[in-house]
């Protein structure tokens, strides 16, 4: 099979640079550029010292249409930016990893439309689709751990949520809240009932369970406010996130795993653990792992997922195999930290 033609735009930062590592080992795929123009002339491995070793490649501040798909790790905002300053070539399919195209209302460019890249959700849609918005870290871990219950209309009119998140999630530039000595040791909360996450985590609710969201002349957010509480936090730890969900139901324990089981039996990277779960499961996979727990109605449902990989790059490495027809575990058989 001819290789898949890759290049990378912001692929200095974080979700950058892991896209970098798997691609690289990647059998499928060959990287034709990796553009940073802060770091143009420098090796990769000047920047992503782990990849010493692996791969002689060196950033450049050129781009080529000489590709099959181009990755967008830029910040929010800066996609739509660089898309709108640069002409890109018809057949050249994106994948964004910024919020910039998610939502419904904000889909087109060059008169095709960005389609939501979650595999759990629209699997088929994606395999068709010509560009694809890569979904937001807690939208991710929070959207896995309720689709089951959205896709046989389970939710209640109000759910709530604690999530939890690694300092990777600030990404790579350093920020009062992100810095080591102020991030040890500590947790905090931001953007309590507010994240804006939410409203791609709504849509998707909605899509499944039509009538999930209020119907009223707030805006959006207001909307999923309506409905889902949730509280974010800073951890004291690199990567990954842990988002704990508590609502009524009727479903009794046996009843919630076998609707979580079913879905979820076509689908390689999520899994459902009836033994508690813990983050360390999950950190450096594409793997999210949920566990559900029944306290007289409430449905208890853990979620885990590591925010760089599913929650980022390692989804959008999965999204580039359903758009090319690849195997979609191609290059994501990645291991965890272990113990």
């Amino acid at each position: 099979m001819t290789k898949i033609k890759a290049g990378i735009i912001g692929s200095a930062g974080y979700t950058g640079g892991e896209l970098l590592r798997i691609l690289i080992h990647h059998p499928q795929v060959e990287i034709v550029f990796a553009n940073s123009g802060s770091n143009a002339g420098n090796k990769l491995s000047d920047v992503h010292t782990d990849l010493l070793g692996d791969t002689d490649l060196t950033f450049t501040a050129s781009m080529s249409d000489h590709i099959d798909v181009l990755f967008l790790c830029v910040g929010h905002g800066d996609a739509r930016k660089f898309l709108d300053a640069n002409g890109i070539a018809p057949h050249v399919k994106i994948i964004d990893l910024s919020q910039d195209y998610r939502l419904k209302a904000n889909t087109t460019y060059q008169n095709k439309s960005f389609v939501y890249g979650l595999p759990e959700l629209q699997r088929e849609a994606i395999q068709s689709a010509h560009y694809i918005a890569n979904p937001g870290c807690f939208a991710t871990g929070i959207q896995l751990a309720l689709l089951p219950l959205a896709a046989k209309g389970l939710l209640p009119n109000e759910i709530h949520i604690n999530a939890t998140t690694g300092s990777t999630g600030a990404g790579q530039k350093p920020s009062a809240t992100s810095h080591f000595s102020w991030r040890s040791n500590n947790l905090s909360v931001y953007k309590a009932f507010e994240h804006q996450h939410l409203q791609e985590i709504s849509e998707s609710l909605d899509q499944l369970q039509p009538g999930f969201l209020p119907d009223n002349e707030g805006t959006l957010l207001q909307r999923a406010m309506e409905r889902i509480n949730i509280i974010p936090q800073r951890g004291s730890f690199p990567r990954g996130i842990l988002s704990t969900i508590y609502m009524d139901s009727d479903l009794s324990e046996g009843e919630a795993y076998a609707q979580y089981e079913a879905y979820y039996a076509s689908h390689p990277f999520t899994h459902i653990s009836k033994a508690n779960i813990d983050l360390k499961q999950v950190v450096n996979t594409n793997k999210c792992i949920i566990h559900l727990e029944k306290h007289g109605n409430k449905l208890f449902i853990n979620s885990i997922i590591d925010n760089l990989l599913k929650g980022a790059s390692g989804q959008a490495v999965q999204n580039m195999n359903l758009l090319f027809g690849v195997k979609e575990t191609a290059g994501l058989k990645l291991k965890s930290v272990g113990f």
